[in-house]
């Protein structure tokens, strides 16, 4: 009953629903004392509403939002304890006493600062948003942009105004019970001086230099940076705050680029959860303001999603426009209608080209390059289970997706058999699962199935470790996760555990560190090989999170269980035995006819019957009879392996600049030329100098 509680009211834990009920139940016992009266009911009641009330605050919880919706917002609670606490003194007949006058005057006057308050916080936050936020710009150097106020000013400042009642309200509740003026009096005083000093703190940060400079100056020093850097390369990102995986996963394609690179983002949410780059950032959430960049210098912008904002730097037309998408499937997003926008579409291999042109969305063959996926690099070829090892077999499906579709992912149908039917392999094999992060986030049925396959995963995982066969070695484990723990405190430092004050100082101060990124990129490298080395090979293992990356997860397993979608294409790069779940029941031979990827993988049934198939590969891989066809499905999805594909992509880079750049030479020929007709046509403008009939001789 509990944990259904806390789902409906979409509480963390139990401890935050407690808190709420005791918030929510303080108020009827502060009224009864109140009517009572006793001051020691009502100071327990207050106390019990005051921690629960912080409680909640601190933890961020949902129910917060939820009460102010429905009327019960912090201030209103707050006013209630006030005018229940005068109730208490008119019942303990103080009403005629000065107290009681000082008190009704006190909470007066400390609601009268709240509105100036309020009013400096957001105007304070409001000049301090920048029209543009920056990562790897040296902004600082150009404007002057003054440090932020200090944080315990603007942090939940409505909860810690508003809690500056306390001292008001325990003077004044003493004085009820001691019949002593004077406590109230103090308290009262502390109360006003404290809410008006609060106020003043704040005065001086919406004023002078205190403030950052105003949109159109910084707007002039970016462009100001924009024509000494000279960007060529633009990587173009608009989206949710949950997709920022999708630009992630370019970030270090754009750093290997031969050309000046540039990242330009549209949402403020994608630049707090993207991963550190060298490469520069900037973040333009006005399209007007993006309208207006000086971007002359770009020649080339690539574009990961198709998204409805692109078309603010789709006008551009001195740029060449190129769709590189997120990820390379079969999925009906991989062949977009929007894509025949671009001035070209760039696909991983042959695979893509011939996905549009049966698709026959509009985009032409001619406006296709193969440039192979760069971001597999890190995927280690498949040279069998290494001896000694009991085989590991990953099972990585896509999340339920926008729609009911059956097809989407196998969790829903198949992913409880899948997992159940690897643990019960007559050969063992360890089974690392690793799910979609947007696993169960659109669907209930998913995220409970979700939570059955972790439970399933767990309870095997602990069977194992009291089973003889597999036995650990602790030292070796022990000394493995001493490292990690080194590993992370190090990169932590390195990182910087201290966050900026606001967006103005991030772009500010936003400079990376390159020996520093190199170092936490080395030292991430360390980690993962410490993390699979601080638990026994054969554990089963649930993984979620960031860390390990799923090319990690490939790296480590012999085989893989999958769903449609880019994992498989990318997978495929291991030349690794896989399987792929046929969830909509279409049948093997409808199934691969409609999803390339699967062409040379083990088809599963929703039942999971034919695991076995799959299990037998790993074990003789002398009898692979699909490892050939791994091989050649592997060059048509992905191209070559040669030359290398950030080469096969620097070289498109150029290229297609090039193309850009005679574009504007020849629109500069054109509109000169067409200049040149226009001034002979009109009458005056001739080299003779005739005007109005007249001529002019020297």
């Amino acid at each position: 009953m509990i944990s259904t509680a806390i789902r409906v009211a979409r509480v963390g834990s139990a401890a935050e629903l407690a808190a709420a009920a005791l918030m929510m139940l303080g108020f009827p016992c502060l009224m009864l004392a109140a009517l009572l009266p006793s001051v020691a009911a009502f100071a327990a009641a207050a106390a019990v509403t005051y921690l629960a009330d912080h409680y909640l605050h601190r933890r961020g919880s949902y129910l917060i939002n939820r009460l102010s919706k429905v009327r019960a917002g912090l201030s209103i609670r707050f006013l209630i304890r006030q005018l229940l606490l005068v109730l208490l003194l008119a019942r303990l007949d103080l009403s005629d006493s000065m107290v009681f006058y000082a008190a009704v005057a006190c909470f007066l006057a400390f609601y009268g600062f709240q509105a100036p308050h309020g009013a400096l916080i957001t105007l304070i936050r409001m000049r301090r948003k920048m029209p543009v936020a920056m990562r790897n710009v040296d902004l600082g150097s150009r404007i002057r942009i003054p440090d932020a106020p200090p944080r315990r000013l603007l942090s939940r400042s409505a909860e810690k105004m508003l809690h500056l009642d306390l001292v008001a309200v325990a003077g004044v509740l003493v004085s009820g019970a001691t019949d002593d003026d004077l406590y109230g009096f103090v308290g009262i005083g502390i109360t006003i001086l404290l809410a008006f000093g609060y106020v003043a703190a704040l005065v001086p940060f919406v004023r002078g230099r205190k403030t950052p400079p105003n949109a159109e100056t910084v707007l002039a020093a970016v462009d100001e940076w924009l024509q000494d850097y000279r960007p060529e390369t633009v990587l173009y990102f608009s989206g949710s705050k949950d997709s920022a995986y999708q630009v992630n996963m370019w970030l270090e394609t754009m750093e290997q680029l031969d050309t000046k690179p540039l990242i330009i983002l549209r949402e403020r949410a994608i630049l707090e959860r993207m991963a550190p780059t060298t490469v520069p950032v900037i973040c333009v959430p006005g399209g007007v303001h993006l309208m207006n960049m000086d971007l002359s210098t770009v020649r080339v912008a690539l574009y990961a999603a198709n998204v409805g904002k692109n078309i603010h730097m789709l006008r551009v037309p001195t740029i060449k426009h190129v769709f590189i998408g997120h990820g390379d499937s079969d999925k009906l997003a991989s062949v977009n209608p929007f894509s025949k926008v671009y001035d070209e579409v760039w696909t991983a291999g042959r695979a893509g080209r011939d996905r549009y042109a049966i698709a026959d969305v509009g985009v032409r063959d001619d406006d296709i390059v193969e440039v192979g996926r760069p971001q597999l690099a890190p995927i280690q070829p498949w040279r069998g289970v290494p001896e000694g090892r009991i085989p590991t077999v990953l099972y990585a499906p896509t999340w339920e997706g926008w729609d009911d579709n059956p097809g989407n992912t196998s969790i829903l149908l198949a992913g409880e058999n899948i997992v159940k039917g690897l643990l019960a392999a007559d050969q063992p094999v360890r089974v690392l699962y690793k799910p979609h992060p947007f696993t169960g986030t659109r669907s209930a049925e998913a995220k409970a199935a979700h939570q059955r396959i972790t439970a399933l995963v767990e309870k095997a995982a602990a069977e194992r470790v009291a089973d003889p066969r597999f036995a650990a070695d602790a030292a070796a484990q022990s000394t493995a996760k001493a490292e990690l723990a080194r590993i992370e405190a190090r990169i932590a430092v390195l990182s910087g555990s201290a966050e900026a004050g606001d967006e103005a100082e991030a772009t500010r101060d936003g400079m990376v560190d390159t020996a520093k990124h190199a170092e936490v990129a080395r030292l991430r490298g360390e980690w993962n090989d410490a993390y699979w080395r601080s638990f026994g090979a054969w554990e089963h293992r649930v993984i979620t999170g960031a860390e390990p990356r799923l090319y990690d997860c490939f790296n480590v397993s012999d085989a893989m269980v999958s769903d449609i979608s880019s994992v498989v294409s990318d997978f495929i790069a291991s030349g690794k035995p896989y399987a792929v779940t046929d969830s909509a029941e279409l049948g093997v031979e409808e199934f691969k006819r409609q999803n390339t990827a699967v062409r040379a993988a083990v088809i599963l049934s929703n039942s999971a019957a034919e695991l076995g198939e799959l299990l037998a590969s790993v074990a003789d891989p002398a009898g692979d009879a699909q490892a050939a066809d791994r091989q050649e499905l592997k060059r048509y999805l992905l191209g070559p392996d040669e030359p290398a594909s950030i080469d096969q992509f620097n070289s498109a880079v150029r290229e297609l600049a090039q193309k850009a750049e005679r574009r504007n030479l020849g629109q500069e020929a054109a509109t000169s030329a067409a200049a040149g007709e226009l001034a002979d046509a009109l009458p005056g403008q001739r080299g003779t100098g005739e005007t109005d009939g007249a001529t002019v001789t020297g």
